[in-house]
């Protein structure tokens, strides 16, 4: 199976916040950036393997200051590492003023996705290669990921987070 490159799984999409999207104060529902987190994210996952994908986890969403109706978002993902048929994606979502153009960071999470055939039965997916620094850091750091979030369903064993047990020794 080929391998890919982590930039060659990347998607960005830009959408206006509408007032469809907005709750009674004018910000951006929480649910509607999740479900755009979510596309996007499926659009890097399905990139790296080609095939069809199902969300299996989404880790750690903040929501750091109120989007804006009117505001101009811009997601940003790329898978960060694939195991055996899941991929862990790393989002970032990037809030434009629409009357300054400021751009800031708002929200940052994983996603996790595994590819499945037409019956829903996972498959294997290519590997990862990260090639720049920040993509290094975030493969190494997607195993420890992956391990503490396996613990926390209970479907692995403290003891057997060798990569988290590094940290504390």
């Amino acid at each position: 199976m080929k391998t890919k490159t982590a930039e060659s799984t990347k998607a960005i999409m830009t959408e206006i916040v509408l007032p469809n999207d907005t709750n009674t104060l004018g910000n951006l529902m929480g649910g509607r950036l999740l479900h755009l987190m979510d596309i996007c994210s499926a659009i890097s996952s399905h990139r790296c393997c080609n095939r069809t994908v199902v969300t299996a986890s989404v880790n750690n969403v903040s929501f750091t200051h109120p989007i804006k109706l009117g505001d101009i978002i811009t997601l940003e993902s790329k898978v960060t590492r694939s195991f055996n048929s899941s991929m862990e994606v790393f989002i970032q979502v990037f809030v434009e003023d629409h009357r300054t153009g400021e751009k800031t960071l708002s929200n940052n999470a994983y996603y996790t996705f595994v590819a499945v055939d037409q019956i829903g039965t996972p498959i294997e997916v290519p590997q990862v290669a990260p090639e720049t620094e920040d993509e290094i850091k975030a493969f190494e750091g997607a195993l420890r990921r992956r391990q503490l979030s396996l613990i926390l369903a209970g479907k692995m064993k403290p003891g057997d987070a060798t990569e988290l047990k590094k940290l504390f020794a």
